[in-house]
């Protein structure tokens, strides 16, 4: 997720997760320009050794340069590349990247055909069901994954046009496991450990993609953990200070956990949205009631 799985957040998740260990996936990377590591995205492909195997995903619609810019990846280390074609943003959609791919799937096709001429690690390829309820086409994008030898499909559950309304379509996501020959992993509204075992067990996915609800609850991976809300913001501003946050990036970041955590309570989560600056924040949230705490 842009602007959250970052690498001081991941970080965050794998303390938070005991025993279990999560598999990582980057914030998606844009190959949309001719120069691909750019500043921002050598931050973005970041990750630790602890990680491994690490998967990065990129978005663009320009074959060439996806294609480049998967080997550049590969060269950084990373144990898989995957192709967004998932993403409902507007400003990433209306350009034909993310789920823009899916209204053009010759495009999609020749996409995936140059990032695995260009890569030796396995490419995996995220999507939605369609661009709207008219126009699903979940069916021919893993027709055209498997003829190009993407060996892993994730599929999120809604359309594009639904953005993060409504549910998702589990009934289709399981209709495509039980047809696919690659592993099929699904994703939308699985915001606990029995959601996730009862995907797995009843929809023949061999896993589960957990994006949202990690910012909602970021002990999902551990349901025995021991919930220290307090101590897990506090640990996440550390940990961004130490990648070398300015106080002011570092307080926008919190703003956005803690609001999820602290829905419980408005009047202090309005307190906390309504800080001036990163010290401010920090005094509010030492003064933080337990009752204040909300997870799903």
């Amino acid at each position: 997720m842009s602007g959250v799985t970052d690498l001081p957040f991941r970080r965050l998740i794998r303390a938070l997760s005991g025993d279990c260990s999560p598999l990582f996936v980057s914030e998606f990377l844009s190959a949309g320009s001719s120069v691909f590591l750019t500043p921002a995205n050598l931050k973005a492909a970041r990750f630790d050794k602890e990680e491994e195997p690490f998967c990065i995903q990129l978005f663009g619609h320009n074959a060439e340069r996806l294609a480049s810019a998967a080997l550049q990846v590969q060269e950084l280390g990373a144990a898989s590349v995957e192709l967004n074609a998932g993403c409902p943003a507007p400003k990433v959609a209306k350009k034909g990247s993310g789920a823009g791919l899916l209204k053009d799937l010759p495009n999609l096709a020749k996409i995936l055909r140059a990032m695995k001429a260009s890569i030796k690690v396995p490419l995996f390829l995220k999507c939605r069901l369609g661009w709207d309820e008219n126009s699903i086409c979940v069916n021919e994008v893993l027709e055209i994954a498997e003829g190009e030898g993407v060996e892993q499909l994730t599929v999120h559950g809604r359309t594009k046009e639904q953005g993060y309304k409504g549910l998702a379509n589990w009934n289709i996501i399981g209709e495509i496991a039980a047809k696919a020959k690659i592993p099929v992993i699904g994703n939308g509204d699985i915001n606990s450990m029995e959601k996730a075992l009862n995907a797995i067990e009843n929809y023949g996915v061999k896993g589960v993609a957990i994006g949202r609800a990690a910012l909602h609850n970021p002990w999902i991976f551990n349901p025995s953990a021991k919930i220290d809300v307090r101590g897990a913001v506090l640990r996440f501003n550390e940990l961004m200070m130490q990648d070398g946050f300015r106080p002011m990036q570092a307080l926008g970041r919190l703003k956005q956990l803690c609001a999820r955590l602290c829905s419980g309570a408005p009047d202090f989560r309005l307190k906390i949205l309504r800080c001036q600056n990163h010290d401010e924040f920090l005094d509010n949230w030492a003064n933080l009631s337990e009752s204040a705490f909300s997870l799903p």
